[in-house]
């Protein structure tokens, strides 16, 4: 992923490289020690399959699937965050 602040990812939908709209970026992952980003948390939209995403998933606090997206995955940052299956 090219160098991104955090703060510069937040409000950003998440696509997937095909262009479908996978969710909305929930919260960011980071070393603290480091500064560097470790996994987007994903809020899927409603009519995406979580599971079918090929992402490792879990259920936050208030009972909502988030899916992980390793920052690894990220292609491009411009309007939308466009992630590799």
């Amino acid at each position: 992923m090219p160098d991104e602040l955090a703060e510069d990812l937040s409000g950003k939908g998440v696509m997937g490289a095909d262009g479908a709209q996978l969710g909305a970026l929930y919260n960011v992952e980071m070393n603290v020690k480091t500064g560097t980003i470790g996994d987007l948390l994903v809020s899927p939209y409603e009519d995406v399959n979580p599971s079918a995403l090929g992402f490792e998933t879990e259920i936050d606090e208030e009972n909502e699937t988030i899916v992980r997206v390793p920052v690894s995955r990220v292609q491009d940052v411009k309007d939308y965050i466009v992630v590799q299956p």
